[in-house]
This record gives C-alpha cells, structure tokens and sequence, in this order.
C-alpha cells in the first residue's frame, strides 16, 4: 500500500514541477521586464530609484519596486526548486529528496513573501496590467508550490516508514567504496 502511494507521489511530482517551472519562468520574465521599465523611468541618469520612483512616474504604485525585487528573488529560487525536483522524480534517492524538499520550502517561503507585495500592490491600486499578470502568478504559485512541498514532505514520510532513510530503487544495487560519491 506504501508502495502504491510513494508511485503516486512520483507520478505527480515531475508535472507538478514542471509547471510550476514554466510559470516561475514567467515570473522572471515579468519582473524582469518591470524592473527595467522602473529604471528606464527613473528620473536621471544615475539613480534616484526608490520606492517612490515607480510610483512617480505613473508606472505602478509604492510597492511595485518592492514586488518586483522580491519576486525576482522568488523566481530564481523557484526555478531552482523545481530543477532539483525534477532531478529528484529521476534519481528518486533520500538525498536528492532531501535537497528538492530543502530548495522547495526555501522558494515557497520567498514566495509568501512576494505574495504578500501583492497583495499589498493590489490593496494600493494603479498599476499596470503586467503587474496584475504578474500579482496573478504570486498569487497561483503560493498555492501550487504548496502542493509540490506538501507532496515531497509526505513522499519524505512515507519512505523513510517503509525504507529506511537511505532508500533506493529495488532495481539499482547499493553504492560502497570510494566510487560512491563521484556516482552521484
């Protein structure tokens, strides 16, 4: 019956990561996009790019500078989730669990974070409509990154109750001597 539910898990892991790859990706791609029009619209040369700045120019509100740094963070911290989840669904090992279930709470915990911009640009008002795109993805993500943390940590639970903690796949043979670690 474990078994049964560990395969479940691996069934849902790989799609699950894979979307929310593709929409971090368009988190980047958005933040990114909106990070270089603050600046563009930055008054001088040099700077003068504060919160206030975006705000200023007609381009967002107070917060949007804040959601778009912290949704930059976010993204790249969720790209990287979702790679060592996708590593994880093809090794299927305790420690690349391990690292997908670290890398997963680290993105889904800068994830609130940007979530909570957004909600805090959306309680603002006016802003453009790239910024609501993007306030739509944080707000999707929150939940979905949720799920994919929720499923490794239960996947965690469940082999480390019916494995042990160095579990493997039945068909690959255990790794001993010096070539262990140059295998992983």
């Amino acid at each position: 019956m474990v078994g049964q539910r560990v395969s479940a898990g691996r069934a849902i892991i790989a799609p699950l990561a894979l979307l929310n790859f593709s929409m971090y990706m368009i988190v980047l791609g958005i933040s990114g996009w909106a990070l270089n029009r603050i600046m563009d619209l930055s008054p001088g040369a040099g700077g003068n790019v504060g919160g206030t700045a975006a705000f200023a120019t007609g381009f967002g509100n107070r917060a949007t500078l804040f959601l778009v740094i912290f949704s930059l963070i976010a993204g790249v911290t969720g790209v990287a989730s979702t790679i060592a989840g996708l590593v994880h669904s093809g090794l299927w090992r305790s420690d690349s669990l391990a690292t997908a279930a670290a890398t997963a709470l680290i993105s889904w915990l800068l994830t609130l974070l940007a979530f909570g911009l957004a909600c805090k640009e959306i309680h603002t008002s006016g802003r453009d409509r790239k910024l609501i795109t993007l306030e739509s993805f944080l707000i999707i993500l929150a939940a979905t990154q949720l799920l994919y943390l929720i499923i490794l940590h239960s996947i965690m639970g469940m082999m480390a109750s019916s494995q042990g903690p160095g579990y493997t796949r039945s068909d690959e043979p255990p790794m001993k001597g010096p070539g262990a670690a140059s295998a992983v």
